[in-house]
């Protein structure tokens, strides 16, 4: 052998070895490619790979592969009924677009969609979203995206601006009935929208806006809100509301406040109505009207109601103490009248205070008691049976039938303030306040009047035959002590007007 080649050799077999090692980098990213391809070409849980000549190297990784998306769902970002982009394939779209400059965001779902699965059932709403689905599909102006993120809500993206005008023409053509299996089918379109100068650039954010501008729309006469600025601090007032409010019961923040009601020929009062008020020690004095709907809607008017029954009780059983008996009214929502509990708990707590069931008045309004008549009805009943006095409030502005009204076992309807308008100078007012008081009386009831603030409005429902008023000419709330005083300086005057 002629050793003075053997040089030559070497780098000859290390100019193979490299040309090997190319070779072998080539395939395996060839392979790498066409095993992402397969991937992404991929869509049922238990189709192959399909993937051929696999080098041995890569074995173990495609057999651990196979296993994997064998696991997951079909698609991950879509709607199995629909075939839309669901929520996560909507998120996912959004986020490669951020930042967005330009277009309108609109968020739709179907007014009261509940009552088509529980008149027809699932199956018969799931056709209608389906239909609706084809529909949105089938426009001539096509939203840039489309997605079903949830239940009857559906998201939808154009790249221009849509205005009111505009959102009332797309329900127009979305709103048109619906033939499923030959039942015709109405339904209810409510849009909320996200205008471009509001879209931010965070997705959860823009969802959260969103879901804002649907709940402003179902607040809104014609089923359209849009979100605006401040939007976002009103929501984390109500969260932080519904968050600290069981907080706030048990460390005292929340209080009652008594307001007096008094025979418009009586001397001082024999009843008082019990006025829950909440002095949070970030936003201050929070208004009922604020946290009692927030209460309803979280689940925790119950909690809310057995502590401002146990207040009123405790405060009875103390004022007793000092010689002074009045009659007490609690406010009950829509969920206390549907509880099956209520006129036992209310018995019981009684007894623990050792008060008759007279002591206390439940009052309820119109709108709460048409919630649910028949519930309602059954739990006024065990309530008057235990001899608790029962009163409607807000009389004449909620929506109950006369054919209720007839059947109803209460003592007392308040007449809301609202018909104190225009009272002294409007003759058709006069009538419609005379005719209620008539009414009610000729029911059987016992008429409170409400807001009662001149002594010129306290004559004239006097002599409309009003039993009991209640307002600032009577009494502004006060503390329960500060009642205690009040009420002594009340009996040396006789006669509510005076």
């Amino acid at each position: 052998m002629d050793w003075s080649s053997a040089p030559g050799l070497a780098i000859l077999l290390l100019a193979l070895m490299v040309l090997v090692l190319l070779v072998i980098q080539y395939r395996q990213q060839k392979f790498l490619r066409r095993l992402v391809a397969s991937i992404r070409r991929r869509k049922l849980p238990a189709e192959p790979l399909n993937i051929h000549g696999i080098p041995v190297s890569f074995k173990p990784l495609c057999d651990n592969l196979e296993e994997l998306l064998d696991a997951l769902p079909a698609d991950l970002g879509t709607d199995k009924l629909t075939g839309l982009l669901n929520r996560l394939g909507f998120k996912s779209a959004v986020g490669r677009m951020l930042p967005i400059t330009s277009g309108t965001f609109v968020i739709l779902d179907i007014h009261r969609f509940r009552y088509v699965n529980d008149l027809f059932g699932f199956n018969f709403g799931d056709k209608l979203l389906i239909m609706l689905t084809e529909r949105l599909q089938t426009l001539h102006r096509q939203p840039e995206l489309l997605a079903r993120v949830k239940g009857d809500e559906f998201l939808l993206y154009y790249d221009e601006e849509i205005d009111r005008e505009k959102l009332n023409q797309l329900r127009g053509r979305l709103q048109v009935p619906f033939d499923i299996n030959g039942t015709p089918i109405s339904i209810k379109l409510q849009f909320g929208c996200l205008t471009h100068e509001h879209i931010p650039d965070d997705v959860s954010l823009l969802l959260r806006r969103l879901d804002l501008s649907l709940k402003q729309s179902r607040e809104s006469k014609d089923l359209i809100g849009f979100y605006g600025e401040g939007d976002d601090r009103h929501q984390v007032r109500e969260l932080t509301l519904i968050h600290d409010l069981p907080r706030g019961l048990m460390q005292g923040q929340l209080f009652m406040m008594y307001q007096p009601k008094q025979g418009v020929n009586e001397s001082g009062f024999r009843q008082v109505e019990a006025l829950i008020r909440w002095q949070h020690p970030r936003l201050g004095m929070v208004s009922p009207g604020e946290f009692i709907p927030l209460a309803e809607y979280a689940g925790m008017i119950e909690l809310v109601s057995r502590w401002a029954l146990m207040t009123v009780l405790e405060q009875q059983q103390q004022w007793r103490a000092q010689g002074l008996e009045l009659q007490v009214a609690v406010n009950l929502s829509t969920q206390d009248l549907s509880s099956n509990s209520l006129s036992q708990e209310i018995e019981t707590r009684l007894k623990q205070y050792d008060l008759p069931a007279d002591a206390l008045m439940v009052e309820i309004t119109e709108s709460t008691l048409m919630a649910n008549v028949d519930k309602a009805l059954a739990t006024l009943n065990r309530l008057r049976e235990l001899g608790v006095k029962l009163a409607i409030d807000d009389f004449g502005t909620g929506h109950s039938s006369l054919a209720y009204l007839k059947h109803l076992p209460v003592d007392e309807v308040k007449i809301d303030k609202a018909f104190l308008d225009d009272l002294l100078t409007d003759p058709h007012a006069q009538h419609i306040m005379e005719t209620s008081i008539l009414l009610a009386r000729k029911l059987g009831f016992e008429v409170t009047v409400e807001g009662v603030e001149t002594h010129g409005i306290c004559e004239m429902l006097t002599t409309m035959g009003a039993d009991k008023l209640q307002g600032e000419l009577i009494g502004l709330p006060m503390t329960a002590e500060d009642l205690v005083l009040f009420h002594r300086q009340k009996q040396q005057h006789s006669g509510a007007c005076r």
